[in-house]
């Protein structure tokens, strides 16, 4: 059974949440674990409105943000990720079913290279020296306000 206004509401407030973790990441470099908590805590509450039940379908969600936090960690542990763009794409990972979160990965990786290869040019052009910093945290919010968009754009096509 769901629960309209929270499966509308619930997912305006991950955006906001998704919009301020882009923000301060751009500034600071930075995602807090309480900004993470709070979009890994919601998702539950979502569920909830969703109606998902407990098995298997709360089961396959933990066990894709799972597997996300797993791979991403790879990542991070390569030097090529924060640990808090690992954390808030594991959080993320919570509030879409599989296939979406397969969408999410793909969307984040073409917008992370993108973001890369226009901060690598502004270094270069600048010719500042070492590696620029890349803020991931505006990539994955990116990928995840296309995937949430999706759902009101896509009756269009």
């Amino acid at each position: 059974m769901m629960n309209l206004p929270f499966t509308v509401l619930l997912p305006a407030i991950l955006a906001v949440l998704l919009v301020v973790a882009a923000i301060i990441d751009a500034r600071t470099y930075r995602i807090s674990n309480r900004l993470n908590f709070t979009i890994g805590a919601l998702a539950p509450a979502y569920w909830w409105a969703l109606g998902l039940p407990l098995w298997p379908d709360v089961a396959v969600q933990l066990g894709v943000a799972a597997l996300v936090f797993g791979l991403l960690a790879g990542a991070f542990y390569a030097g090529m990720m924060g640990g808090g763009d690992v954390k808030l794409a594991a959080a993320v990972s919570l509030w879409f079913p599989p296939f979406f979160v397969a969408k999410f990965l793909v969307w984040m990786s073409i917008a992370g290279g993108l973001l890369t290869l226009a901060l690598l040019l502004a270094h270069r052009v600048r010719r500042q020296p070492g590696r620029p910093k890349v803020p991931y945290g505006i990539a994955i919010a990116t990928a995840a306000l296309t995937i949430l968009a999706e759902r009101y754009l896509n009756h269009f096509a």
